[in-house]
């Protein structure tokens, strides 16, 4: 659990509980994101049960994770170059956290002030919850008004990992969540109840050995920018589901690009669009997953957003995730 600081004076509203937040409507990108740097980056044993991304590397652990600093760094330097405003909180080597370096899975911010924290299915990834995070925003000149902990329901063996779970379709008040042993469907519906969300639910699957096992994190098979979607429809292997879905991104305007399984698998899913203070428009992706897109669907993506993509092979390869899942959004009003 994180030892919220008393002064801080926050509205903390626990799992399950009758109070529902209202918010005001926010847009669907930011150009302020928060990303950890990593002290002990190296292939989770607890999340490779079930996140069939990630891989092992023939090096020592110390190896990998300087490898990994090494590709965070230039990372955040591209997104520096373009304008966007990131904040890096130094991840401590103490605490033994692998998956630091993907802190959209564990909080959420809203425009309206709220946060939302989330519960982990690896118990090692819930000491990733740390006040330094809310710290460092509230020092950058961000307002917490109210912090909604989810993290009760660990407890009940229920989880929902945060932006990894679920996509938000912030300007159209709608919620995509693939059902996972890390996204539970009524945690998933108290979260859309809460926020004002519409849920839209279905199942996301990707062959493993030759069997349809799920998907362990939605943004690795679906992103939803602005004015289009990038997704793999083929992950979604019940028809009305995929239908449902598909109606849905075209009701809010969305151009829907599809990606393949295997596209999916070098992770052109994780994508994020972002905005600088001159209002442009940036799809962050990594090398490898622009490296998959064929000229078309790149076509399709600079007609509305400029892409900048960066090294990630190592973070990909041991972590099983990608640009996405190192940035928490920040929508938080100013102080």
């Amino acid at each position: 659990m994180i030892s919220w600081n008393p002064e801080n004076d926050l509205d903390i509203k626990f799992f399950g509980g009758a109070n529902k937040i209202v918010i005001t409507p926010m847009k669907q990108n930011t150009n302020t994101v928060l990303m950890v740097r990593p002290a002990s980056f190296r292939k989770n044993e607890q999340t490779a049960v079930n996140n069939y991304f990630q891989e092992d590397l023939a090096l020592e652990n110390e190896a990998i994770n300087a490898q990994a600093q090494e590709e965070f760094d230039g990372f955040v330097a591209k997104l520096k170059a373009a304008g966007i405003n990131v904040l890096v909180l130094q991840d401590e080597k103490e605490l033994d956290t692998p998956d630091s370096i993907f802190p959209n899975n564990w909080v959420s911010t809203h425009a309206n002030g709220d946060v939302a924290v989330y519960p982990m299915y690896a118990e090692n990834r819930r000491r990733e919850r740390r006040e330094e995070f809310f710290t460092l925003l509230e020092d950058s000149g961000f307002a917490i008004k109210n912090v909604i902990d989810y993290t009760e329901a660990e407890e009940e063996e229920l989880f929902l990992e945060g932006t990894g779970s679920i996509i938000l379709d912030r300007e159209n008040e709608k919620a995509y969540c693939a059902l996972s042993a890390r996204a539970d469907e009524m945690l998933f519906i108290e979260f859309c109840e809460d926020f004002g969300y519409l849920p839209v639910i279905f199942h996301a699957n990707q062959t493993v050995d030759g069997k349809r096992l799920p998907i362990y994190h939605t943004n690795v098979m679906m992103c939803v920018a602005q004015d289009f979607a990038v997704i793999c429809l083929q992950s979604i292997d019940d028809k009305k589901e995929r239908k449902q879905v598909i109606n849905q991104l075209k009701e809010s305007g969305k151009k829907i690009i599809a990606i393949t399984e295997a596209q999916m698998h070098q992770f052109a899913g994780n994508m994020l669009e972002v905005v600088n203070a001159s209002g442009q428009k940036y799809l962050v992706m990594s090398a490898q997953a622009y490296n998959s897109l064929d000229e078309t669907q790149i076509a399709s993506i600079e007609k509305y957003s400029e892409i900048l993509s960066s090294d990630l092979k190592t973070i990909e390869t041991c972590g099983g995730g990608s640009a996405r899942c190192m940035m928490a959004e920040i929508f938080l009003p100013r102080s």
